[in-house]
């Protein structure tokens, strides 16, 4: 269900602006996507986990900010961020 440690370590390496860059937004929005499409995947099979869906709307609610961040600090990124994981349809 989580995001394993080589998965993490995966997503950190690609969506880092410099080496051993962990904090910036675009790392932490792929991040929390990943945990994101996780639990989706886990509501599919257990429907009633009403406590997991609360984590779940809080980690919406979080990448929803770092992406209004980013698109008002640098657009260019911003695009090219939804455009790297389909986040917009």
């Amino acid at each position: 269900m989580a995001v394993n440690v080589t998965q993490k370590a995966q997503l950190m390496k690609d969506y880092q602006r410099a080496q051993g860059d962990t904090g910036s937004p675009e790392v932490q929005i792929a991040l929390l996507t990943a945990r994101i499409t996780d639990l989706t995947e886990h509501f599919k099979t257990h429907v009633k986990d009403h406590h997991s869906r609360r984590g779940l709307l809080r980690m919406v609610s979080r990448r929803r900010k770092l992406l209004d961040y980013l698109k008002r600090t640098n657009a260019d990124k911003y695009k090219a961020i939804i455009e790297r994981l389909g986040l917009r349809k």
